[in-house]
């Protein structure tokens, strides 16, 4: 988790991680392009990996594609970083879904943005300041919220909210 002892911890387990998903997916069957269905996904790496995966899953999209950035360490947000472009195929994104697991600062959609500007921009989960920067979210949390997804955190005891914060 982040060093910041003010961000609340909200565990995410890969059956709600799915819900969500598959959720998203009934969302983006309904906005695929009037008369047409969608090209493709590309998954910005790694969060949205799995959700692509269900999402290709879920509306039988065989193509799918990924942009790599790197903005997060197991502690904190920094500065959006390209470590691979999406295929020229893609051109400006048009008929394409992004898919990411969560919209946070915007930072990594905005990077994205400027190479696909075209495309629709999907996440699981979004924050209020990055939540402009997408078409499609199913679930948003605070922007003190620290998510912790399930294959970054492994089944432990953790104390209560009282003992963590102290009690009042």
């Amino acid at each position: 988790m982040s060093e910041n002892p003010n961000l609340k911890p909200f565990p995410v387990s890969w059956d709600e991680l799915h819900r969500y998903s598959k959720a998203l997916a009934w969302r983006l069957h309904d906005a695929a392009p009037k008369g047409e269905t969608w090209k493709g996904i590309i998954a910005i790496t790694r969060g949205g990996l799995v959700p692509a995966g269900i999402i290709a899953r879920e509306l039988e999209i065989r193509t799918v594609e990924t942009v790599c950035i790197s903005s997060y360490d197991h502690q904190q947000q920094r500065k959006a970083e390209l470590l691979k472009p999406v295929m020229q195929a893609v051109g400006d994104g048009k008929g394409w879904l992004v898919i990411d697991d969560l919209a946070d600062t915007g930072r990594t959609l905005e990077l994205v943005r400027q190479i696909l500007p075209q495309a629709t921009y999907a996440t699981v989960y979004a924050k209020p300041i990055g939540k402009p920067l997408v078409d499609h979210y199913i679930m948003e949390v605070s922007q003190d919220t620290w998510i912790y997804f399930p294959w970054d955190v492994e089944l432990q005891f953790i104390q209560p909210i009282s003992v963590q914060r102290g009690k009042q």
